[in-house]
């Protein structure tokens, strides 16, 4: 994982790793053995360092990790992905969907409890970063982290109806409204702690693979889009300069999983070439952006996988695409309504032929004259398109209004280790 490359000793070294695995339900207080060299390392740069690394291992390395999953029951339930292999269980739960989902899958286990894990030690880092003597130091500790911890809250969001308040011991729940809420406070106090003191040189150099204002507000645009508040959506996907990618990167010694998962051809592949779409959804001919997702591959028949972001070992998976910054705007402008604006910016993604990730339409500008639902359907189809496998169709299929029938499942259950644990845990939902 090619991410803040400092040099620390064994020591912090071991100590990130085993608070990055040591997964607990969030209902755990996340002890760790060396309590008493853990509250050491918490007052020292190298030390909060390590504990920063960490974040970026539970969410993205592993089958435990909050991106795979993320994408696998987003993909089952929204016809993205396609079940290889029955006896994978909890896939095959996501794959049938309805009441055959329920609080033994593991898949959702490992996505709430990592992140949960994510948002505890997040916590650590924002609030003992604040001592440390090198404030531009710390106050790019405090943003890196806070990207995390948005992102975990964000995702709890996203697949439940309600999510901890924090993490401990009987934690309170809260609405998924008031955890996108969260996720946007977090991220302006990032903000607000790196216009008080900007990053230092030291802590950017160490991160070249994240842009982290960029990425602050590109995920505050997201989830000021899913809270519907539109005009705070288009004023920060304005703010993110399309030209910079931001993504996680990795490397030999640490994969890319969804390659490492897709290289079998023992669990999941796209759904086919229209990547699971039905209808007026369907890509238009021509669309380069099929091409990107998916490839033909396999000795004597080839059949379809995953291309895209699970290329190779080392593909970099984007925190967020540009295109879905422009589809925000163009969302937004739709539902003030400004069809004109709207129509503007649905047709940047419809024309693009270049992009930092590559990810290019390059189709016929749309033209004439559209009214707003049609103009929302269009964007809905093309968010389908360009953010495939990225784990967030199921919120888009929530927010325009698709049939429930074109999904398996509306709302995640809890799982069993939480509700055994925490006695404030909601009911299941219905679908």
């Amino acid at each position: 994982m090619k991410s803040l490359k400092f040099t620390t000793s064994k020591y912090i070294t071991c100590l990130a790793f085993t608070w990055a695995m040591g997964l607990a339900s969030c209902t755990k207080e996340y002890q760790d053995p060396s309590r008493a060299k853990t509250a050491v390392a918490l007052t020292n740069q190298q030390g909060l360092t390590a504990v920063a690394i960490g974040l970026q291992r539970v969410y993205t390395l592993s089958r435990t990790g909050v991106m795979f999953n993320a994408v696998a029951a987003n993909g089952f339930v929204t016809n993205e992905l396609s079940l290889l292999n029955s006896g994978n269980i909890p896939e095959l739960q996501l794959s049938t969907g309805g009441a055959a989902v329920d609080g033994t899958n593991t898949i959702l286990f490992n996505l709430w409890t990592s992140a949960n894990k994510i948002v505890y030690d997040a916590d650590l880092v924002i609030t003992n970063a604040g001592n440390l003597g090198d404030k531009g130091y710390a106050s790019g500790l405090i943003a890196y982290s806070s990207i995390f911890k948005a992102l975990a809250i964000g995702n709890l969001s996203q697949y439940w109806e309600k999510i901890p308040d924090g993490t401990g011991k009987n934690v309170a729940f809260i609405t998924r409204a008031a955890g996108f809420a969260k996720a946007i406070a977090v991220i302006d106090n990032a903000l607000n702690t790196i216009t008080a003191n900007p990053i230092s040189s030291g802590f950017n150099s160490n991160v070249p693979n994240i842009n982290i204002v960029n990425t602050l507000h590109a995920l505050k645009a997201r989830y000021a889009l899913f809270s519907g508040n539109y005009s705070l959506a288009l004023s920060e996907a304005n703010e993110v300069d399309l030209t910079k990618a931001s993504s996680f990167n990795f490397d030999a010694t640490s994969p890319n999983i969804l390659f490492t998962i897709i290289s079998s051809n023992n669990v999941f592949q796209p759904s086919n070439v229209n990547l699971g779409l039905t209808g007026a959804d369907v890509p238009d001919a021509g669309d380069k952006r099929i091409p990107f997702y998916t490839i033909f591959a396999g000795s004597q028949v080839a059949t379809i996988r995953m291309n895209g972001f699970a290329a190779s070992t080392t593909t970099p998976f984007p925190i967020y695409l540009p295109g879905e910054m422009t589809l925000i705007k163009a969302e937004a402008y739709a539902r003030q309504p400004d069809l004109s604006n709207a129509l503007a910016e649905l047709n940047k993604v419809v024309t693009k032929t270049t992009d930092v990730f590559g990810v290019t339409a390059a189709l016929p500008p749309l033209s004439g004259t559209y009214t707003q639902q049609q103009l929302l359907d269009l964007i809905y189809k093309h968010r389908s398109i360009e953010l495939y496998a990225s784990g967030l169709k199921i919120e888009d299929m929530r927010r325009f209004n698709q049939p429930v029938a074109n999904r398996k499942r509306n709302f995640f259950p809890y799982p069993f280790q939480e509700r055994d644990n925490n006695p404030n845990t909601p009911a299941d939902p219905g679908f």
